[in-house]
């Protein structure tokens, strides 16, 4: 159950790392932001390292849907886009598929 905060919390790093190269070149905002995109970076490989799971690939598996779930909540908290239904479907089927793969069940 520890993986579940874990891969929250590289989740919050990859968006805010991702975040902080999409706002110099396309919103114009300060080169000094890919600082903070590259300190995130670097946070979300090493806290993928302290993730329960057996093998590497599980562990990303699980963080990419995580990601994929957070970042509606991100679009809709920070950069203010209305959400459409197939945004919050989309999340809620990423969040299922994170749970299978932390949860379900193992072997043939």
């Amino acid at each position: 159950m520890r993986s579940v905060p874990i891969d929250a919390a590289a989740t919050v790093a990859e968006i805010v790392g991702r975040y902080g190269f999409w706002a110099w070149p396309r919103l114009g905002k300060p080169a000094r932001r890919t600082t903070v995109g590259v300190v995130s970076l670097v946070a979300v490989a090493w806290l993928l390292t302290l993730v329960e799971v057996e093998a590497a690939g599980r562990a990303y598996a699980v963080h990419g849907r995580i990601f994929v779930a957070a970042t509606p909540v991100w679009l809709r908290v920070v950069e203010e886009f209305a959400l459409g239904r197939g945004d919050i479907v989309d999340g809620a089927v990423a969040l299922a598929g994170a749970a299978i793969s932390l949860w379900g069940p193992r072997g043939a």
